[in-house]
This record gives structure tokens, C-alpha cells and sequence, in this order.
């Protein structure tokens, strides 16, 4: 048998929608959709730099208030007449030790990153069903797996981002709709960047890693693509560890 790759991994007519989109990870991710092919619509609070190219487009969304979402995901089906692909980039991390943790903090980083990702999946994930077709790809963290001290907010909830994927892939899977996970390790953006400037961390976190660099937002895009491509197929539930190594030492 002979394969087009082009067509195994390419997102040509596809219509993706990004949460977050606007923030470091999250546009690097709507760049590499958009040139696999797709057409991109950013859904965040924050508008920043993004402008209409007719590729990539934006829609103020926040994604932990139902009515936004929905007014949102009517726009892009009116305008697109369906929804192909659900990224989840969404995200906030506070730190501080456990018995001193802020209650409304832990609200808001609960809010942002668990509850900013189901009303996504709940909304785009029924229209993907009607459709018998779709790709969600929600980002968690090796957090979601490995506790930290002083991550107590941000770890329970990747590891409820993961179990709400599985649970999704779960009850899904026979609808046509495949829901995976990303899961990176540090990675160079604004949100982490004060967390790395402290060089006893900088130097903690290159000890362990087996590629002996930090994650780029770029080693990013390859795993999304696939992940919402046809060469994914038979892949659902599972949480790719974009890790560098890190839960393999």
C-alpha cells in the first residue's frame, strides 16, 4: 500500500478553533495549524497581536462562561459551517506552599484550566458527535502526573484535565471523536519565565532532563498536527508526554 503523507498529515479544509490561541504556546500552535493547512479561529479573553489574514481569525471567548462559548462556537459555524478541531491552550499556574494556599487562587487556576476546558469540549465536542467526526486536543502537564511542591492548584488540575480526557475519549470514541492530551515539560514562555530566571531551578530542571535543553514552543507543533490529523486515527485518550524524557528517567 502506498501513502500520501501529505494527505495523512495534512489539515487542508480543515476548521480548528484554539482556546488561548492568543498566548505564547497557544499561537505557536494556531501558526502550525494554520500552515498544515487549516483554518484557525483564536478563542481567548486576550486579542494581543492577532489581525485576520483570512487563515487565522479571533473572537473574544472566555472559556470558563458557557454563554461565550456557545456565541462563539454559532459564529465559527456560521461562518465555517462546522468544526473540525478543538485545541484547549487555555491556562494559569499560581504557586505557593500548600498550607498557605489561597482558596480564591485555587478557585481561579481551577476555573481557568479544568472548567475553561470542558465547556469547550462539552459545546464543540456535541456539534463534533451530530458531525460523526472530530479532534480535541487538550494540554495538561507532566504535573498532571508528577507532584511538585508549591504546584498544589496547577498539578490536581492537569491531572483532572487528564482524566476528563480519558473519560471524553471513552464515551466518544464510538461517535468518531478522538480527545488526547498534550502533556510538555517546562517550556520558555511568559507564564513560567520567573520560575526559570531562578537559576537553582533553571540548573534543577536541565539535571533532568535526558535531552539536556528546555521545550521550545516549536517541539509542540508536530505533536498537535498529528494528533489532529488522519494519521491519529486509532489514537484516543492517551496523554502525549512532549517531555524531553522527563517521566521516561
Amino acid at each position: 500500500m502506498n501513502y500520501d503523507i501529505y494527505e495523512l498529515f495534512g489539515l487542508n479544509g480543515q476548521v480548528a478553533v484554539v482556546t488561548g490561541g492568543a498566548g505564547g504556546i497557544g499561537y505557536e500552535i494556531v501558526k502550525g495549524l494554520a500552515d498544515a493547512g487549516a483554518h484557525v479561529t483564536v478563542a481567548d479573553i486576550d486579542r494581543k497581536e492577532i489581525t485576520d489574514d483570512g487563515r487565522i481569525g479571533f473572537i473574544k471567548t472566555d472559556v470558563t462562561d458557557e454563554a461565550s462559548v456557545s456565541k462563539t462556537v454559532k459564529e465559527i459555524i456560521d461562518r465555517h459551517g462546522r468544526i473540525d478541531i478543538l485545541v484547549n491552550c487555555a491556562g494559569v499556574v499560581y504557586m505557593d506552599k500548600a498550607e498557605d494556599f489561597d482558596v480564591d487562587k485555587w478557585q481561579f487556576v481551577m476555573d481557568v484550566n479544568v472548567k475553561g476546558t470542558m465547556i469547550p469540549c462539552k459545546i464543540i465536542g456535541g456539534h463534533m458527535i451530530s458531525n460523526k467526526k472530530g479532534r480535541i486536543v487538550n494540554f495538561s502537564s507532566v504535573r498532571g502526573l508528577q507532584g511538585k511542591a508549591g504546584y498544589l492548584g496547577y498539578a490536581a488540575s492537569k491531572g483532572a484535565v487528564n482524566m476528563l480526557t480519558k473519560t471524553l475519549a471513552v464515551e466518544w470514541a464510538p461517535h468518531g471523536v478522538n480527545v488526547n492530551a498534550i502533556a510538555p515539560i517546562f517550556t520558555l514562555t511568559d507564564l513560567n519565565r520567573k520560575i526559570l530566571d531562578d537559576e537553582k531551578t533553571y540548573e534543577w530542571v536541565i539535571s533532568r532532563l535526558p535531552k539536556g535543553r528546555l521545550g521550545q514552543k516549536r517541539d509542540l507543533v508536530g505533536p498537535v498536527i498529528f494528533l489532529c490529523s488522519q494519521a491519529s486515527e486509532f489514537v484516543t485518550g492517551e496523554i502525549l508526554y512532549t517531555d524531553g524524557g522527563w517521566t521516561a528517567g
